[in-house]
């Protein structure tokens, strides 16, 4: 297990781009039986609240980056990780001065607070915190 500070660390060095190892269950039906990490709804929330926000440790643009465009472009993800003509519409509206995370490992199925609005492949699938029932996401493979 990572120590905080080696968290903070690392969230420092500015070549590190931003993912997680953890699957997306949804919290509903089947997948409330399982435990996942806290991670599995937490991880970039708790990136932008406590480690932009709060501590400051790399600035909200250069987070964004290196949630978005860095790791698209080390992953060869064509058309992915920007904003741009041409480019699959894949993105966040969060509140910054509310995004946080809230899972635990006691109750790890909790969606992280201050995202608003969230669109994949330009189709809104969560529009002010509610599911809209769309589902056009789809596998990702690199260009090679």
């Amino acid at each position: 297990i990572a120590s905080e500070d080696n968290v903070r660390r690392q969230v420092a060095l500015d070549w590190m781009s931003f993912g997680s190892d953890e699957a997306a269950p949804a919290p509903e039906g089947v997948f409330l039986k399982s435990n996942p990490h806290p991670r599995a709804y937490g991880t970039f929330a708790r990136l932008l609240g406590r480690y932009v926000r709060d501590e400051g440790i790399v600035p909200l643009e250069e987070a964004i980056r290196r949630l978005t465009s860095l790791p698209a472009t080390n992953l060869r993800l064509d058309r992915r990780g920007r904003i741009a003509r041409g480019y699959f519409a894949d993105v966040v509206a969060f509140d910054p001065n509310k995004i946080i995370d809230n899972a635990t490992y006691a109750d790890p199925h909790r969606y992280a607070s201050g995202v608003v609005d969230v669109f994949v492949n330009g189709e809104q699938v969560l529009r002010r915190g509610d599911h809209t029932g769309a589902r056009p996401g789809r596998v990702l493979s690199p260009h090679v």
